[in-house]
């Protein structure tokens, strides 16, 4: 696949999914099926169909080990993210990055520590802007 194209978007399901294939960097089915499984109930085939369908769409490649397909991840985590949420603010918050800030204070508070990061970014911000 082209590193210039954008597969299509991802659901709630298949980004839980991505994020045990980004978070081992390389899985099988039967690995994100224990890692997901371990947080809710979700049956191995879904599992599969899931990865099948992501694979599909471009999101993950896989190599064969043996009679397994190892999984990996075709897009970085930090630039699907960075996608994501620039289509959040431009459809969700009319392109307001300050109101999508603001609505996860407001409806999720942050800690001191994330306080102190988030301070940290904006300082880092404005010492670069021209």
């Amino acid at each position: 696949m082209n590193n210039q194209q954008t597969p299509g978007p991802l659901s709630p399901g298949q980004i839980e999914v991505m994020n045990v294939v980004w978070d081992q960097g390389k899985a099988t089915v039967a690995e994100v099926w224990e890692a997901l499984s371990a947080k809710r109930k979700i049956a191995r085939n879904t599992v599969q169909t899931v990865m099948t369908r992501l694979e599909e769409k471009g999101w993950l490649g896989h190599e064969e080990d043996g009679a397994a397909f190892v999984y990996f991840p075709r897009r970085r985590r930090e630039a699907t993210l960075r996608s994501m949420v620039a289509n959040l603010v431009d459809t969700a918050f009319a392109g307001s990055a300050d109101s999508l800030v603001m609505a996860l204070i407001e409806g999720r508070g942050v800690s001191e520590a994330e306080a102190a990061r988030i301070r940290e970014m904006i300082a880092r911000a404005e010492r670069a802007e021209p």
